[in-house]
């Protein structure tokens, strides 16, 4: 006789009743949603490529590595103790 109360709680809350989210999930989903962001991060970025040709105020053909110019050197004179 129990069957037909339970059947009839069931029928009055209806199918348009949505399901409660446990905390589990919600964590689970967060925990999910943090590890995309860390690997997001983590990824190779494709670098913008320079365009030909010499770069502009170097002087000198790209790729030679650090040159000490002008600016440099009176930012050391000034620099001193």
């Amino acid at each position: 006789m129990t069957t037909g109360r339970a059947s009839s709680k069931q029928a009055a809350a209806g199918p348009s009743v949505p399901a409660a989210i446990s905390r589990r999930k919600v964590f689970a989903g967060a925990g999910t949603a943090g590890a995309l962001a860390a690997a997001v991060a983590l990824l190779p970025r494709k670098q913008a490529e320079a365009p030909p040709g010499p770069r502009a105020g170097a002087g000198a053909a790209a790729g030679d590595g650090y040159q000490l110019t002008e600016h440099v050197k009176r930012y050391y004179r000034t620099a001193r103790v």
